[in-house]
């Protein structure tokens, strides 16, 4: 029988993917007999989809992962946004399928998280991934990030109420005015590829470096990368405020910018943690919203 993780398997439900489940097993055979791999134990970790050690015919390890299907296409734009980039600061791609939502990737080491390496070098590390990956992508095919900005708010809007409201209604309302302003303010002529999703689990070890993994893409300004970036790690408004400034002068960007980005990804991310159980980081990022919003 093949294993779920609790997590993944609570993730699928939620996102009605029921029958996606059902017919992983089989998934999974057909892609070890069409891409001649052999599939050992599934990761613990991931949120968003199934993912694997295997191992392709001639002894290379690799990973495979088969995405949950969900709004937004997103086995499609990691597999965009990771051909794309080519290797450089993401992980490298060596098969798809889009129909079948499967990536067959590089094989890397721990991540950052499992390291536990210090918010300040992690920081310097994940900006300058993040600054390789960006890049002109102008007929992608991807999203905007005003149109993450129309998600994000539909998304939060309607995941408060049915998890009856587990931040106060101030935090959504300036989580909800944060994504009006930044999808207001996308501008074609800036937008770049980003990452989309910039954080210590999604950046695992290679050789002597880092390279990032899971990509969301985007053609979004470059600022969403690193509000994305300073969701993580919850703390007191005045320090994430320290944190933000640190982050526009490091990289030249808008500060207003990151920080709105941060806000609503903030509530967004911590909504998701309540929805499929992942804690204590969605209680973590929703107080830290309350008591930004409060400020």
């Amino acid at each position: 029988m093949l294993e779920v993780p609790e997590v993944v398997r609570t993730k699928a439900i939620t996102s009605g993917a029921t029958a996606w489940l059902d017919e992983l097993p089989s998934l999974v055979a057909a892609l070890e007999t069409d891409w001649g791999i052999t599939v050992g134990a599934p990761y613990p970790d991931p949120t968003e989809a199934y993912v694997a050690a295997v191992e392709l015919d001639d002894g290379t390890p690799a990973v495979l992962k088969l995405c949950i299907p969900r709004s937004l296409d997103a086995a499609r734009r990691e597999i965009v946004t990771l051909r794309l980039a080519g290797g450089d600061g993401c992980v490298t791609l060596l098969r798809d399928d889009v129909a079948r939502g499967a990536l067959l990737l590089e094989r890397l080491g721990p991540s950052m998280a499992d390291l536990g390496l210090p918010l300040e070098l992690r920081t310097t590390i994940l900006v300058d991934a993040a600054v390789r990956v960006w890049r002109p992508a102008p007929d992608a095919g991807l999203p905007t990030g005003a149109d993450k900005a129309d998600w994000l708010a539909r998304f939060v809007t309607s995941e408060w109420e049915v998890l009856d409201r587990p931040c106060s209604e101030a935090a959504v309302a300036h989580a909800l005015a944060c994504a009006e302003r930044r999808g207001a303010a996308h501008d074609d002529e800036r937008a770049v590829l980003v990452h989309g999703d910039l954080h210590q689990w999604n950046a695992l070890q290679a050789g002597a470096g880092f390279k990032l993994v899971d990509p969301d893409g985007l053609r979004a300004e470059p600022e969403y990368d690193l509000g994305v970036l300073l969701r993580e790690d919850p703390d007191t408004p005045d320090v994430l405020r320290a944190r933000c400034a640190g982050l526009a002068e490091r990289t030249g960007l808008d500060a207003t910018a990151i920080w709105e980005w941060g806000v609503v990804e903030r509530v967004a991310t911590g909504l998701v943690g309540e929805q499929i159980g992942l804690q204590p980081v969605g209680r973590q990022m929703l107080a830290a919203a309350d008591a930004i919003a409060a400020g």
